[in-house]
């Protein structure tokens, strides 16, 4: 499954978006609905293509509300872990392939995240920027650091010791990050220190990296809102 990329052509007909004003940089086609003023920082995201459909609604100041059902029980272990300690409301509906495998289904999530994380956190005006955590589960410790930057770049060096969690494939948890970390335009360095226990190491790398984006996304007063770059954009 190709991913979203400025410099691909236009989605393939079994790949299109619902209409909206929004078009996303780093989609073929997208729709991000910003909501009503009253609700700062929030994004509603529908997509929909061969394989998935997908409606999402995010709120960056929320309460760590989550609604979803991915049809992966692990997954929806990991993303309510992520929403809780980011502090993030994530509502989420779908439908995905999964009589092939879990692929779609996670990958599509990740991009349809990113693509309301980038809608919500708009201009980044008056943001932290960066963020870094450091989260251990009993044996298994996982280390994030995020730039909110505009210059979308994971770097990945987690390894798990069995190929299954659940029915989620454990090469796919990479694979959700860097469909998050292209969509959201963020820089993101996710490493495990240590750690035995798969399900541990997956767990500390998910909740390591929403204490980081939480970090990175939170208000500071200090700055005024102004844009956290020498720049003047990000």
């Amino acid at each position: 499954m190709a991913r979203s990329d400025s410099r691909m052509p236009a989605a393939a007909p079994a790949r299109t978006f619902e209409a909206s004003a929004y078009r996303h940089p780093f989609s073929a086609a997208a729709s991000a609905e910003t909501l009503s003023p009253a609700s700062p920082r929030r994004a509603k995201v529908s997509r929909r293509t061969g394989e998935t459909e997908i409606t999402l609604t995010l709120s960056l100041d929320g309460t760590g509300d989550v609604r979803l059902g991915t049809g992966i029980g692990f997954f929806d272990h990991m993303l309510d872990a992520l929403a809780r300690h980011s502090g993030f409301d994530l509502h989420l509906d779908m439908r995905g392939d999964l009589n092939v495998d879990d692929h779609h289904t996670i990958e599509d999530i990740g991009i349809a995240l990113g693509e309301a994380f980038c809608q919500a956190i708009g201009d980044k005006r008056g943001i932290e920027r960066f963020g870094q955590a450091l989260v251990p589960l009993d044996e298994a410790l996982c280390e994030s650091a995020i730039d909110i930057s505009g210059r979308p770049f994971l770097a990945w060096d987690v390894t798990f010791p069995r190929e299954y969690l659940g029915a989620m494939s454990t090469e796919m948890i990479e694979e959700f990050f860097r469909a998050f970390v292209m969509s959201a335009r963020i820089t993101a360095h996710l490493t495990c220190r240590s750690g035995r226990n798969a399900h541990h190491i997956a767990e500390s790398a998910f909740k390591s990296f929403a204490r980081a984006l939480r970090m990175a996304c939170r208000r500071d007063p200090a700055s005024a809102g102004r844009i956290p770059s020498t720049k003047g954009v990000l």
